[in-house]
């Protein structure tokens, strides 16, 4: 009976995690940042994204033929969102939007910056002291895997950072392999991945502290976790099955 007892106390504390694996950045003493702007590159657009383009000039009636109407009222930050993205402009396949008054023009792989660079340059032929001020309306991430709120999600910004990511998945679960996780992402049409150690703060002075268009994250689950998912390694069903043994001992046994 004793050594019953001692096997399921062994697989119990076998399923324990230790302060090293769970917790973030440990070496934070340590860090030295780099430096935001050497990290950090505005997105660049791609085919399906969505703009928000707004203008203003001192003679407002000279913007109404580059324009068009908006109707427009929400409440609410995914109401808000949908609705950006009805009064955006899409990128379409060939990377052009068509815009009122100057038909299409080429934006892919451009930054929001350059792009409202380019529309001042065009528009100021046609309106005085013309400002262009655009905006990426559907900057799209995936977190999958061992976090509390899997699933896509979607920001009226262009700029979140990886923990922020995390955060808006509701965080790591208990379970979740924070030695390990992994980042997938297109770039130039190349799908490339990168494993980051949250327990270590070294990644964070790389390009993928930031996430971009269409990053998707995953974060396996540990090896208590993995055990677990089967019947021999799940300390509850070995638990369950030593009580019967125990039970049907003591009635045989009495």
């Amino acid at each position: 009976m004793k050594k019953i007892l001692f096997l399921v106390l062994i697989i119990s504390l076998g399923s324990c995690a230790t302060k090293e694996q769970v917790v973030y950045f440990q070496d934070s003493n340590d860090f030295s940042s780099v430096g935001i702007d050497s990290i950090y590159h505005h997105p660049k657009i791609q085919v399906n994204d969505i703009l928000k383009i707004d203008l203003t000039a001192l003679e407002p009636e000279t913007l109404m033929p580059f324009m068009f109407e908006k109707n427009i009222s929400a409440t609410g930050m995914n109401r808000q969102i949908e609705l950006l993205k009805l009064e955006g402009y899409l990128v379409d396949k060939n990377g052009d939007i068509n815009y009122p008054g100057l038909g299409k023009v080429n934006v892919k792989g451009k930054s929001t910056q350059e792009v409202q660079e380019l529309l001042e340059k065009r528009l100021s032929k046609f309106i005085k002291d013309i400002s262009v001020k655009v905006r990426l309306v559907n900057f799209k991430f995936t977190v999958m895997g061992e976090v509390k709120a899997p699933g896509t999600y979607t920001l009226s910004e262009e700029t979140i950072t990886l923990p922020q990511a995390l955060a808006m998945a509701g965080d790591l679960t208990i379970q979740g392999e924070r030695k390990n996780l992994l980042v997938f992402r297109n770039e130039n049409g190349v799908l490339t991945t990168k494993r980051i150690d949250l327990t270590q703060t070294d990644w964070m002075n790389t390009s993928y502290y930031f996430l971009k268009q269409n990053d998707m994250v995953y974060v396996q689950p540990n090896n208590p976790r993995i055990k677990s998912a089967g019947f021999i390694g799940n300390v509850g069903s070995v638990i369950s099955v030593v009580s019967i043994l125990m039970s049907a001992a003591v009635l045989i046994f009495r």
